[in-house]
């Protein structure tokens, strides 16, 4: 099963800070135990870890972000893409770097592990946290 990861998601599982939904746990606790699991990351969330990093909001950088990725198979960056682009605009959602991983998740058809609470409300996307 594949999953995307939302920004929030992404910094508490690799920086090991923040609580993180019981469901979503333990689908993270599964990488690597099983075979099947992998986990991607769009490029807008380390465009948004890069920038967070940046402002000192957050305790992990880019640079670390991408070596915790890169050292494993169990994850997959995917990159913004004109079909993705285009799914965005199916989706009313206020804030743009969101709407735009709500886009990937919508386009990959996998769930999103997200601790938002705006998200469930899409109904065409499935949320996973607590």
């Amino acid at each position: 099963m594949n999953y995307l990861l939302d920004t929030v998601t992404v910094v508490r599982h690799f920086s090991e800070q923040g609580k993180i939904g019981k469901q979503a746990a333990l689908i993270l606790d599964a990488v690597g135990k099983n075979q099947e699991i992998t986990l991607s990351i769009s490029t807008i969330s380390l465009m948004e870890i890069m920038y967070l990093a940046e402002k000192k909001r957050i305790t992990i950088d880019l640079q670390q972000t991408l070596k915790l990725i890169n050292a494993s198979p169990y994850y997959n960056i995917i990159n913004l893409t004109t079909e993705i682009l285009l799914t965005a605009e199916t989706i009313e959602f206020y804030e743009l770097h969101d709407r735009l991983i709500l886009a990937t998740a919508k386009w990959l058809d996998i769930p999103i592990l997200s601790s938002d609470s705006l998200f469930p409300q899409l109904l065409d996307i499935t949320v996973i946290w607590d």
